[in-house]
């Protein structure tokens, strides 16, 4: 930011008003918090802040500028992963006036340097809320894709048979994650047998349908033959009004009846004891 002389005149100020200021401050963001964080910690976290912008005000330090928004980025992006709301993220910013404005606000005289604060506030409020969105963002996106990941197991059944349980709805993304895990898993393991599961699909569609002739397609080409569990009457009788075809890809019920196909084909048999 440009430094002038109206903003040199309130870095003196706050300089001299130190404990007043961030005193005030401090018991403000602790209110808006609600009990999220120690007036201990938020104390710290405001006392860099404040030593910063009071050198980006006076004008003296090059470097000022870039570890004051270095500083409220990693701020903003722990309220972020804390689970502070975007709120309560801005009020540990903009409140900053507030606390200057108690001070400043019988003395006239002083209106063109809290002028000059509160446009810096301000320029660091809306920066607060863009690093705050961001992480906000990637923290979405991580989850997503975590939870993508805990959704699509592959699990091993007997030796050379492999399982795919799927739970959900079956999109393109999630499609392309089950052929790469199913296909990583069937060159890892040797397994020349593969059950696609889909008792936890609510609905299967065209869409759907294709999804899962691609999987076993890919499959097949590794040298592994495929069967699709998990064939409820409802999907039975959806499957057959759409005209969907699964050609000589074997079905079955239950993934139990799925697991007795692969073992005949196998050439092995479950027995009582």
């Amino acid at each position: 930011m440009d430094v002038d002389g109206t903003s040199e005149r309130m870095a003196a100020y706050l300089r001299d008003h130190h404990d007043k200021v961030v005193g005030r401050w401090s018991e403000l963001v602790v209110a808006g918090a609600r009990g999220r964080t120690s007036r201990e910690e938020v104390r710290r976290e405001l006392e860099d802040l404040y030593a910063l912008i009071v050198r980006v005000l006076s004008g003296a330090d090059e470097h000022a500028a870039g570890e004051l928004t270095a500083t409220l980025d990693e701020l903003s992006r722990g309220r972020a992963r804390d689970g502070f709301s975007p709120s309560e993220t801005a009020i540990g910013v903009f409140s900053l006036k507030e606390a200057v404005y108690e001070l400043v606000a019988d003395s006239a005289d002083l209106a063109p340097e809290f002028y000059s604060l509160s446009r810096m506030v301000d320029d660091l409020g809306l920066r607060t809320f863009e690093a705050y969105s961001s992480a906000r963002e990637q923290i979405i996106a991580d989850q997503s894709a975590a939870m993508l990941e805990l959704s699509t197991p592959v699990v091993r059944l007997w030796d050379g048979i492999i399982a795919v349980p799927l739970v959900g709805t079956l999109d393109s993304a999630r499609t392309q994650l089950v052929m790469e895990k199913l296909l990583d898993t069937l060159v890892a393991t040797g397994a020349d047998h593969a059950v696609i599961d889909i008792t936890g699909v609510p609905t299967v569609d065209t869409e759907v349908a294709q999804h899962l002739l691609k999987t076993v397609s890919a499959a097949r080409l590794l040298g592994a033959e495929c069967t699709i569990s998990g064939i409820r009457p409802q999907v039975a009788q959806t499957i057959v009004s759409l005209g969907i075809e699964f050609g000589d890809i074997a079905t079955k019920a239950t993934l139990a009846d799925a697991l007795a196909l692969a073992l005949r084909q196998a050439g092995l048999k479950v027995v009582p004891a």
